[in-house]
């Protein structure tokens, strides 16, 4: 009777996993699979003659100076996830305190995260504006007459875009940080305030620590999403000026939907896939040493 009643709920469990695994299988597994085939051929969309050319699309992806700048920019980017995660700590460790208003401060934080990339795009366009921007004006009104021009220079229109990026992942990862430090015993906050721990003290010896399996968490998304994103970077620039903010996903959207280059894009992708694994593999390893679980 018990045996047949677990498996009913099995037969249950695969019945409500089953919608979930079929739209993965459809949208995912066989899309990567065929892309993997697409890799060696010189396959064009809407093309009816398609070839098998082997190694040809790799060799190609090595040999193109774009590639390495993509991937050069795609580096840029990815160091706004450490700085975002590490200024949400410190907005969260204030905001889980008694702080004024702090309902209404966290909401404004996670608003950019919600908000729709094309309306962040345009916002960031105008305050990035060399020439009547309100960042230059600020820039110019304390003294410096020669700001940045943002990006519409190939300097620094990763690092502008970087800002933007810094900007909008700060409100995901202050809410998951806040829902980890509100787990945080406070027993153990009082036994340190009691001991003479002062608050840096506090939050470098027993708070970060104790949130160090959510760091590792926003660490492994926040550089996943980052290295898939493309959105925002062709919504302000395009991968201008110059080629100075494609990075690897805008690349093989330029190759995939502006040059209808299937092969080619797909090579480019199963690239940007091994970065992630060995981004994802170096930090699964190291958290040994800095995650306390």
């Amino acid at each position: 009777m018990k045996a047949s009643w677990m498996k009913r709920q099995q037969y249950l469990g695969y019945l409500f996993i089953g919608p979930n695994m079929i739209g993965v299988i459809l949208f995912f597994i066989i899309p990567a699979v065929y892309s993997f085939y697409l890799m060696f051929t010189d396959y064009k969309f809407m093309s009816p003659n398609t070839k098998f050319t082997g190694m040809a699309n790799i060799q190609r992806m090595l040999g193109d100076d774009i590639f390495y700048t993509a991937i050069k920019n795609t580096l840029l980017f990815l160091l706004s996830v450490p700085v975002s995660i590490g200024l949400a700590f410190i907005v969260a460790v204030i905001l889980n305190r008694s702080v004024y208003l702090k309902k209404l401060l966290r909401a404004l934080y996670f608003m950019p995260y919600i908000t729709s990339g094309v309306a962040v795009a345009f916002v960031w366009m105008l305050l990035f504006q060399p020439n009547n921007g309100p960042i230059n004006g600020i820039l110019r009104s304390i003294g410096i007459n020669n700001p940045p021009g943002w990006l519409s220079t190939m300097d620094s229109s990763m690092y502008a875009i970087d800002i933007i990026w810094v900007w909008f992942m700060l409100g995901y990862n202050m809410i998951i940080y806040l829902a980890a430090l509100q787990e945080v015993s406070a027993e153990l906050l009082e036994a340190a305030k009691i001991d003479g721990a002062r608050t840096w003290q506090t939050v470098r010896s027993i708070l970060w620590p104790l949130v160090s399996p959510t760091t590792f968490l926003l660490l492994i998304t926040g550089l996943i999403m980052t290295i898939k994103q493309f959105g925002i970077i062709q919504a302000i620039t395009q991968g201008g000026p110059g080629n100075s903010t494609t990075v690897l996903s805008l690349f093989i959207y330029q190759n995939a939907f502006r040059y209808y280059e299937m092969g080619y894009a797909s090579a480019v992708s199963w690239a940007l896939f091994l970065i992630i694994m060995i981004f994802t593999v170096i930090q699964w390893l190291g958290q040994k040493r800095w995650v306390h679980y």
